[in-house]
């Protein structure tokens, strides 16, 4: 796969899985750079910021340049897409934020949306995984897709080297609970000059 046909499902569906988005060795250099100190994720932001976790369970830290070079490069891939996305599908995608999470066993997140329709600053969201490619149904902390009528559509194992891609407002989703320690990227490309309306969330 590459880019164009990663935008064509866009354009045609709304989301796309990329498996091998990046190499083994490109996976387990950004796995290196998983930082000691963890955060408990919550919903909502800023003032409406808060902890709940009956409703999720994981641990977050928001991505950086300084935090190295492979960073760096998964941020550059992240500046590609913005621009292909921008050129074909006209999104208007300002710019990108990021973070690691890290859910231990038994930590999940229930269904939830990542932006809200006329509320959106987060237009497209993204979803890497940095565990293990032979991860099993079986180790949980799969990734369930709905369609806008809450209807399932898919469900993935978040083995590494896969980008999960799709319109924010579009697909409700959750991540079930994890029977082995589950890293990711979750990130969005945000629109510019609208604050405060999508929920913190960590795929």
């Amino acid at each position: 796969m590459d880019i164009e046909v990663m935008i064509d499902a866009l354009h045609t569906q709304g989301w796309c899985v990329w498996d091998d988005f990046l190499s083994v060795d490109e996976v387990s250099a950004l796995y290196q750079c998983l930082p000691s100190e963890w955060s408990q994720a919550g919903i909502g932001r800023q003032d409406e910021h808060t902890l709940v976790k009956s409703i999720r369970s994981d641990k977050i830290h928001w991505l950086s340049e300084t935090m190295g070079q492979p960073v760096q490069a998964y941020l550059e891939k992240m500046e590609a897409i913005r621009q292909a996305a921008n050129r074909s599908l006209y999104l208007g995608l300002f710019e990108y934020e990021a973070h690691f999470a890290k859910y231990e066993e038994g930590a999940f997140y229930q269904k939830h949306r990542d932006s809200f329709r006329g509320r959106a600053n987060r237009k497209l969201t993204t979803v890497f995984y940095l565990n293990d490619q032979d991860w099993q149904a079986s180790d949980g902390g799969e990734l369930v897709m709905y369609r806008d009528d809450e209807s399932f559509l898919t469900r993935l194992t978040p083995k590494g080297g896969r980008l999960v891609v799709f319109l924010s407002e579009d697909f409700p989703h959750e991540v079930l609970p994890a029977n082995r320690k589950r890293f990711s990227i979750a990130g969005w490309f945000r629109l510019n000059g609208v604050n405060g309306a999508s929920l913190d969330i960590a795929v």
